[in-house]
């Protein structure tokens, strides 16, 4: 059987800089929150959960099910809050999935394709993440095992970021022939 890889995707911001959150933004004549979550399951990840905080009941009325939701309740102390609730939550599924690929809502470049791509190399000691063009971005595949040491690190707004500066192991996927990693701020990101 195949390495089950979950796909997480962290929604809870508030959009200060957008004016919204950026969940509930139209783009293309859909939502950045439904564009992602398919984009996770046309690419392979199985379960889902989406992490939410701001305006959580409006982004729960754009989901096809409300069990995938892990809400947040400390979500304003940034990105580190939102991690360490989809990585609890996804620890506390039977079976334990043996991988989770991170995804972020704003990123509307990354489609099934760059999705796949990761979610091939999924294994329990996996660390790997897309890059465009050689810089590296979301999303990020985890293997089980690290799951612990990332919630442990995770704080503020930083996420993952600075475990991962600490991998020697990270290996970077190029997407850039399949989608782009921008990542959206503000409406003039659009």
């Amino acid at each position: 059987m195949a390495d089950r890889t979950a796909g997480l995707l962290l929604a809870a911001g508030a959009g200060r800089r957008f004016g919204k959150p950026k969940a509930l933004v139209d783009f293309e004549g859909e939502t950045f929150l439904t564009r992602s979550l398919r984009a996770l399951s046309d690419g392979g990840c199985d379960p889902i959960r989406v992490v939410l905080g701001a305006r959580a009941e409006a982004a729960v009325a754009l989901l096809p099910d409300p069990a995938l939701v892990v809400d947040s309740p400390d979500w304003a102390s940034g990105m580190g809050a939102s991690l360490r609730a989809g990585l609890a939550a996804l620890a506390e599924l039977d079976p334990v999935p043996d991988a989770v690929l991170v995804h972020l809502v704003d990123l509307p470049g990354v489609g099934s394709e760059v999705v796949a791509r990761l979610a091939g190399l999924s294994a329990v000691d996996v660390v790997a993440r897309a890059a465009f063009d050689g810089v590296p971005g979301h999303p990020v595949l985890f293997g089980r095992r690290w799951w612990p040491s990332i919630a442990a690190a995770a704080v503020g707004d930083r996420g993952a970021r600075d475990w991962l500066a600490t991998r020697d192991d990270l290996r970077l996927v190029e997407c850039a022939d399949i989608g782009g990693g921008r990542d959206v701020d503000r409406p003039s990101d659009l």
